[in-house]
């Protein structure tokens, strides 16, 4: 590690094959913590190649524990994080709805790191026990279209770096992994990033594996379709900027997103919302996400036909019920 570090020092780059191999040596423990720490502070300084990327995201997933589900044909919607924006948890949220409109999610989650309530944090207190175990995540997934998978449990070379994380409290490269060490390796994939410069790199990845895929940045740096302001997607089709009035929806502004200052306020907003009870600003970006989402995932519909469906599921209460099955 000592001589990696004196190459990223020197402003040096490193290959695919380099970055794969640390990543997998930091996953079983070969570093102490002084040195990961430095590591991750390094990809804070300056931007991540995508040589780099790539050699960290396989071996992420050739180090996690790969569940059965029965198919790949499900969609995750996940963002990387790391905004700073303190929304609530829109892409779960979203998630509950695009099961409710009949598609399957296999939704990979974790704690909040850079944000109070990480996807994992409201499931949990709303509840939910996490599990690894394939049996159980394939009747979830057939029984109600939806299975939720917790990263620490699929990814036990995390637990190595997690406390680091956690006392950086800083968004790290690692914010940039999760979307794509989703262990489920679904075949439709909605996305949002912090940056427009991830955004290049994350199509570069994409476009490489055939996946069908939306990669999605708020201008101004929401890591979702967020309707404060314009916002940038990306799919294997090309890309385009689009305002919140071309999904037919209107403009918000910032406060109206707030998730809550803790875990109790984000569950309660949660809740809120999949009973109809959330504001419009709150179920306006909840099915926007969500609409995008089956846009991703069924390629018959308009963008505008996908939205429609996405309102449905969450004011019918198609989504309500999805989750009520899912926690029974």
């Amino acid at each position: 590690m000592k001589q990696v570090l004196q190459q990223l020092i020197e402003h040096k780059t490193l290959t695919k094959e380099d970055a794969r191999q640390v990543l997998l040596n930091t996953g079983r423990g070969q570093y102490n913590t002084s040195q990961m720490a430095a590591f991750m502070t390094v990809y804070l300084m300056r931007n991540i190649t995508v040589q780099e990327l790539e050699g960290f995201r396989e071996a992420m997933l050739e180090l996690c524990l790969l569940p059965d589900l029965g198919t790949d044909q499900v969609i995750d919607l996940c963002g990387t994080g790391g905004d700073g924006k303190d929304t609530f948890n829109i892409s779960t949220l979203a998630s509950f709805v695009v099961a409710g409109a009949g598609y399957k999610v296999a939704k990979h989650g974790n704690n909040g790191v850079s944000s109070v309530c990480g996807s994992s944090n409201v499931m949990a207190h709303l509840g939910y026990t996490f599990t690894n175990d394939s049996t159980h995540l394939r009747v979830k997934l057939e029984q109600t279209n939806i299975c939720f998978l917790h990263a620490p449990l699929f990814h036990p070379a995390m637990k190595e770096v997690a406390p680091i994380r956690k006392e950086l409290g800083v968004k790290t490269f690692f914010n940039m992994l999760g979307p794509m060490i989703n262990p489920a390796k679904p075949h439709f994939q909605m996305v949002g990033v912090f940056s427009l410069e991830l955004q290049r790199l994350y199509t570069y990845l994409y476009q490489k594996t055939g996946k069908r895929f939306l990669l999605l940045h708020a201008l101004d740096g929401y890591d979702e379709v967020s309707l404060t302001g314009a916002f940038k997607m990306v799919t294997p089709q090309g890309e385009q900027i689009l305002q919140p009035s071309d999904l037919g929806l209107p403009t918000y502004q910032e406060h109206d997103l707030y998730g809550g200052s803790t875990v109790e306020e984000a569950a309660q907003i949660f809740m809120q919302v999949l009973e109809g009870r959330g504001t419009p600003a709150q179920q306006d970006a909840v099915v926007a996400n969500a609409g995008l989402g089956i846009y991703c995932a069924d390629e018959r519909l308009s963008m505008r036909e996908a939205l429609q469906k996405a309102r449905h599921s969450l004011t019918s209460g198609q989504a309500l019920q999805t989750f009520q099955k899912f926690l029974a």
